[in-house]
């Protein structure tokens, strides 16, 4: 931490780019039988560094270091060349570190998971999710959870939360968004009927857009899972060109404090089924979206 309060860049934001790097460079070594530290001496730094680039949170990996890891490790030329373009990538500054002095202690991490993954499945039964959050409804919450930030932090935290929807709003290769909201997310009101109106409008319109897929599970539909289940997120990285994932998916299960971090397949697999089971009872999208304009009309 710096003394002006704000995080040291170099030792935050774990991309995706570092982790596939890291974890490449230590499937590298023991393939090689090398222990952290015989590696490491090989190169003449310390276990401690080389294990942190393995765990991809070295965030100016030097290429003298990379070159002589990938000789060491026998790579051929393009394998050492594929090192080099993630390593490239691991030491571009991720764009909310910029952020760092209104993000939340440890957030960090989740943006940088939401900003590598390519398909976000999101079920929200209170509040609309950061990523179709308009302006003004983000504002109320922020304002709300952050009484005493001053106007200019407050703008900062607001822009952070616009920025992150970019990567559902691009025009090229745009995340996935598979969102399911229950009714309780339209019916309680956050900044008055007006911010609630521009805000279902805003869901309607971005459920029209082909990366996007918005349910409503409706109070109808009572508790499909037999329990109240909180909000979470399955966030999803893509495949190669052998169909394998390039990273692990990731389960984050948000509450009040923070969130847990769940990536054993089992349990991934069991909120993946769990969200099939909500969409079961939900309503299909075209419903949905009627649902929202027709709230919205009613809000304005």
């Amino acid at each position: 931490m710096k003394p002006d309060g704000r995080r040291d860049m170099s030792e935050d934001g774990s991309t995706l780019a570092r982790r596939q790097l890291g974890k490449y460079l230590r499937d590298g070594r023991e393939g090689c039988g090398l222990t952290l530290q015989q590696a490491a001496r090989l190169i003449e730094r310390s276990g401690s560094t080389l294990q942190r680039i393995e765990k991809g949170i070295v965030a100016h990996l030097r290429e003298v270091d990379l070159e002589a890891l990938c000789k060491i490790y026998e790579f051929d030329p393009d394998h050492t060349a594929a090192m080099k373009g993630l390593a490239v990538q691991g030491n571009e500054l991720s764009w909310w570190l910029e952020y760092g002095d209104v993000m939340p202690a440890n957030f960090d991490f989740f943006v940088g998971l939401e900003a590598s993954a390519q398909r976000l499945t999101t079920y929200q039964p209170e509040l609309v999710p950061g990523l179709l959050q308009t302006p003004a409804y983000a504002s109320v919450l922020l304002r709300s959870g952050y009484p005493n930030d001053g106007a200019e932090e407050h703008a900062r935290r607001v822009q952070l939360r616009m920025r992150r929807q970019t990567r559902i709003t691009r025009k090229h290769h745009p995340a996935t968004l598979d969102v399911m909201l229950r009714e309780p997310v339209l019916r309680g009101l956050v900044g008055g009927p007006k911010v609630m109106a521009t805000q279902l409008r805003h869901l309607a319109d971005m459920s029209t857009r082909p990366n996007v897929r918005l349910q409503i599970l409706p109070f109808s539909a009572g508790f499909p899972l037999g329990d109240a289940t909180g909000p979470f997120v399955i966030l999803e990285f893509g495949t190669d060109k052998q169909g394998q994932a390039i990273e692990p998916p990731v389960v984050f299960a948000e509450n009040f404090t923070g969130g847990l971090y769940l990536a054993k397949p089992a349990t991934v697999r069991r909120y993946h089924e769990a969200y099939e089971g909500l969409r079961r009872s939900a309503m299909d999208p075209i419903d949905s979206r009627a649902l929202l304009m027709r709230m919205a009309k009613e809000y304005a």
